[in-house]
């Protein structure tokens, strides 16, 4: 299974980046929630132009969907910048990442996502040209090999990374800014599909953005992703208002229940309920119950299942908690299931290197 696959799947593939760009803010006064992470990208920026020089390079950490691409355009948008635009996977070898760098014009911005998965030789070379603008090319092989030294134009590098924990310390150290996005409120999450309605001409109540934004994980992605669903349910089988009888309708459709579960989601958390009495169960004996394979499960459904306090991982396995019983509208057997089971944490305030 694709990561990218799933309604409420946080990940995008390359068809859908198109109709992200639609409704991606441009402007840091545009930008919806991330208060704090806003204020201070602000005076970052604003101080560096007013010195006349890049800013300091930026690190922006947080799960998937949570607008990291956004915000690395809207840097170069305030700074009156160029933007190059790679990926840690896609940067193979050293002289990959220096032909990039040394394209770059003066103050141009680096972006560079998923960076915590770039090759050690290029993040190497990366080390020296974030520090002293300046890359060094080896040229030959052997002991005739010799190193050229090649000046890079002053830049900014943002890097965006859903596992932080995986950069290495070298790195981290070397970006001046660190921010951290956090899931986003239903109430931040209703106001971003207001203004992305407006863009789309999609009429909506707000009922409708209401129900949409509750189903939405707290990513900004999958409650676009949502609105244009709905979207054509409202056009073909309604009167092409998004209110709440419609958004409901149209999830339903989608199999995406009260909560943002999808098919997968509610398939593992009935298997644990019914086949296996709550838990605990191993993750491959789950993920022969459901038909997935056990990194699908434990890297699309597992997550957020976690954060909304429906199942514990636990050193005996997985378990349902009393709050997935409940939501499958299942009685929870008495005692705590043979283990302690964590109480549910705040869905909204997780970091992404947590389980």
């Amino acid at each position: 299974m694709s990561d990218f696959e799933g309604m409420v799947s946080a990940y995008v593939d390359d068809a859908e980046r198109d109709a992200e760009a639609t409704v991606r803010p441009r402007r840091l006064a545009e930008f919806i929630a991330q208060n704090r992470v806003r204020d201070q990208l602000d005076l970052l920026l604003r101080g560096a132009m007013r010195r006349g020089s890049p800013p300091d390079h930026i690190l922006l950490s947080g799960p998937p969907g949570l607008g990291k691409t956004s915000l690395a355009n809207i840097v170069a948008a305030e700074l009156g910048a160029g933007i190059r635009v790679t990926s840690g996977p896609a940067i193979e070898r050293s002289g990959d990442l220096a032909a990039i760098l040394t394209s770059l014009a003066e103050g141009d911005v680096l972006f560079i996502d998923e960076i915590h998965r770039i090759a050690r030789p290029a993040e190497e070379l990366l080390y020296s040209a974030m520090e002293d603008f300046r890359v060094d090319v080896v040229v030959g092989k052997g002991p005739g090999a010799t190193a050229i030294p090649l000046d890079v134009e002053p830049f900014t590098l943002v890097g965006a990374t859903t596992r932080s924990g995986l950069l290495t310390g070298p790195m981290r150290d070397r970006f001046g800014f660190v921010a951290h996005l956090d899931f986003y409120a239903p109430a931040d999450l209703e106001t971003l599909l207001h203004r992305s309605a407006r863009i789309l001409g999609v009429p909506i109540t707000t009922e409708g953005a209401t129900e949409i934004a509750g189903r939405s994980r707290g990513t900004p992605r999958i409650a676009n992703r949502l609105l244009r669903r709905v979207r054509d349910y409202a056009e073909v089988r309604a009167d092409g208002v998004v209110n709440l009888v419609t958004a409901r309708a149209a999830l339903t459709v989608y199999d995406v229940d009260a909560l943002g579960l999808d098919r997968l989601d509610r398939a593992v958390l009935t298997a644990l309920v019914d086949s296996f009495r709550g838990g605990p169960v191993g993750l491959s004996t789950l993920a022969v119950a459901v038909g997935e394979q056990p990194d699908t499960v434990e890297e699309v459904c597992e997550p957020f299942l976690v954060r909304a306090g429906l199942l514990a991982r636990t050193p005996r396995g997985r378990v349902a908690t009393e709050a997935a019983w409940r939501h499958l509208g299942r009685t929870p057997p008495n005692g705590t299931f043979g283990v302690d089971v964590p109480p549910a944490p705040d869905l909204f305030s997780l970091d992404a290197d947590q389980p």
